[in-house]
């Protein structure tokens, strides 16, 4: 049997797709569905934004049925605007509704959103209870260790949520001090979930960036999956690359040129269908790098792809790269 979120089978040992603002949006969650991904996730969406029906934040409420199972994430620090955005999300028939309790950046987190919660647990934990209320859809929460090195209560605060009604919790294995920096603590994912008292799922996050990366926290700390983010930026080939090595203890080829240059038309095709031409190609400049990572001399085609805005242009050159290196 699977690993279940509320009713829903996601999987032996699901591999998600972590949310990142201005990453995780459809065309890319395409390429890693495509690619292994068991369980995607929206871009955090403000709850403000959702309540006032701003464009940016409605406009990632899209989702598609070949995302499935898929949660939309919302932040916020008002406990009646989060609730009032639950509702809304429930209306776009997501499989969950993720609550983003670990968002470390500045303008999130100083206003108690995001990681900034954890300064306030109990209201961390009202909050949660709201919006498991206000939705028949299961619940997720992601968050952080703790606010700094003195305050890491991740093992009560599990417990707690859990209390309030959550299906399953993500943890990334840093404190919100740390940002992304030094490496994530893993041990104290593995004390929630070898914690007796918990029997919802629990996905460790942080720092996961090889096939073999997964089989050690998998062995060692008994996570019910991962939750994987930076790492497959510009390489969507990850999660089929870690289920590989899971089944056979092989790695898989790695991706040839040919193949980043596929993936990288594909993510501009569905860029642009999602967003239009002019939008489409131009938040597509930020990926180009990505998917050519390691690659000598590729600077001039880099320079040439981001300086233009046409299609054909853009199209032409990949078509170069796949020749040239």
């Amino acid at each position: 049997m699977g690993v279940k979120i509320g009713n829903i089978d996601v999987g032996d040992f699901p591999l998600l797709l972590a949310p990142m603002e201005d990453v995780s949006d459809p065309p890319f969650r395409a390429l890693c569905k495509e690619h292994g991904a068991d369980v995607l996730y929206t871009e955090f969406i403000s709850s403000e934004g959702l309540i006032r029906d701003a464009e940016k934040s409605t406009m990632k409420l899209d989702i598609y049925d070949f995302e499935r199972p898929i949660g939309i994430q919302i932040f916020g620090y008002q406990i009646n605007s989060m609730r009032l955005a639950t509702e809304i999300c429930e209306k776009a028939n997501p499989e969950f509704i993720d609550i983003n309790y670990g968002c470390p950046v500045k303008k999130v987190a100083n206003k108690g959103a995001g990681a900034g919660i954890l300064k306030d647990i109990p209201k961390m934990v009202a909050m949660t209870k709201e919006i498991v209320n206000a939705t028949n859809i299961p619940v997720t929460v992601k968050t952080r260790l703790g606010w700094d090195e003195n305050t890491k209560y991740i093992v009560e605060v599990a417990e707690r949520l859990q209390d309030a009604g959550i299906k399953a919790l993500s943890i990334h294995g840093r404190t919100r001090k740390q940002m992304y920096k030094g490496e994530a603590d893993w041990s104290l994912i593995g004390k929630v979930k070898n914690n007796p008292k918990m029997h919802i799922p629990i996905f460790g996050n942080g720092d996961i960036n090889t096939p073999e990366k997964v089989l050690e926290v998998k062995n060692r700390y008994g996570v019910d999956g991962v939750m994987i983010g930076r790492a497959a930026i510009g390489n969507p080939w990850i999660f089929n690359e870690i289920k590989h090595y899971l089944k056979t203890g092989r790695h898989l080829a790695a991706p040839t040129i040919s193949d980043r240059v596929a993936a990288c038309k594909q993510h501009l095709k569905h860029s642009i269908e999602w967003k239009g031409e002019i939008l489409g190609i131009a938040e597509m400049k930020r990926h180009y790098t990505n998917y050519f990572k390691g690659i000598p001399h590729f600077k001039d085609y880099r320079i040439k792809m981001v300086t233009s805005d046409s299609q054909q242009e853009i199209q032409k050159l990949l078509d170069e790269i796949a020749i040239h290196f």
